[in-house]
């Protein structure tokens, strides 16, 4: 399991995440960060520092947030 970056996310661009991402799967897109699903190593380092609450374990998405999970995976497959 990875974790994910949420709609919260948008626009906000924090960018706590990506400083304590200890295997740097994050990465800035267009309107918000992405997490690699293929890298993450599910540590939590960036859930912890977060300050809008935008990253959820991909196990806890509910339905609407399944989407981020999809954009997610369709950035990293255009690299």
């Amino acid at each position: 399991m990875a974790f994910v970056i949420t709609s919260p996310c948008k626009d906000e661009k924090a960018a706590e995440c990506v400083t304590v991402c200890p295997v740097d799967c994050i990465e800035e897109g267009p309107d918000q960060f992405f997490i690699d699903p293929d890298i993450c190593i599910d540590c939590g380092a960036c859930k912890a520092v977060c300050p809008v609450d935008a990253i959820e374990e991909e196990y806890d998405l509910t339905p609407e947030q399944e989407v981020d999970l999809e954009r997610a995976e369709a950035f990293f497959a255009n690299r």
